[in-house]
């Protein structure tokens, strides 16, 4: 008999589990990319702590095994009310199940209750095209790109709160 999935707020015991799985999950964006300095790979354990502490990070767990999270925060570059949603990553032997839509719906939520975020941010490499199914389907549509510190392109994607995907495409 197997065991189900679980989605719950991150907390600081979290940390060190949530570290290791964005390292093996960025492995093949890295790859992708011919990168292996993009932001999730170099971010310190330091760092991650202090993401867990301030912003709404949310986790998968089978078990006792962290294996998924997601990140959201109030984007303090973004328009007022903006909710930015990062570092979505789900164990390799996982993916395709739908664990990382429902990531992205927890910290959606999350946001939107938690921080009164009006949108919804997030950006995902320009070659990222399982990421970028999954941000479409979820009701994302692109405003725009830039590039990385780490010289990666990125698109941006955004949608309202509610999830009207029209506001997100005329923005």
């Amino acid at each position: 008999m197997g065991m189900s999935v679980t989605i719950s707020a991150a907390d600081e015991s979290d940390v060190e589990q949530i570290f290791k799985l964005q390292y093996l999950c960025f492995q093949s964006e890295a790859e992708l990319y011919g990168n292996y300095r993009i932001d999730p790979l170099v971010q310190s354990l330091d760092s991650l702590r202090a993401e867990v502490a301030s912003d709404l990070v949310y986790v998968a767990r089978l078990g006792e095994e962290v294996v998924g999270a997601v990140r959201g925060a109030l984007d303090p570059e973004g328009p007022d009310g903006t909710g930015r949603i990062g570092k979505l990553c789900v164990h390799p032997r996982l993916q395709g199940h739908g664990l990382g839509a429902r990531l992205l719906e927890a910290a959606e939520s999350g946001l939107a209750a938690q921080r009164h975020a009006k949108r919804f941010r997030l950006h995902t490499g320009h070659l990222s095209e399982p990421n970028l199914r999954l941000y479409r389907k979820a009701g994302y549509a692109m405003v725009g790109d830039t590039t990385g510190r780490d010289g990666v392109r990125l698109l941006l994607l955004e949608k309202d709160a509610r999830g009207d995907a029209a506001y997100a495409a005329s923005a």
